[in-house]
């Protein structure tokens, strides 16, 4: 995944429908829906 802030990162979870861990390297974000900032790569 890409994101506009965080740059490239790996999903390592997911909340059906709400929300998406991802994984940014130095840090793990949580990313609630609707995923606009998220690009997948």
């Amino acid at each position: 995944m890409s994101h506009d802030k965080y740059g490239l990162g790996r999903v390592i979870a997911v909340e059906q429908n709400v929300a998406v861990l991802v994984d940014f390297g130095a840090e793990t974000y949580r990313i609630a829906a609707p995923y606009t900032k998220l690009e997948k790569l």
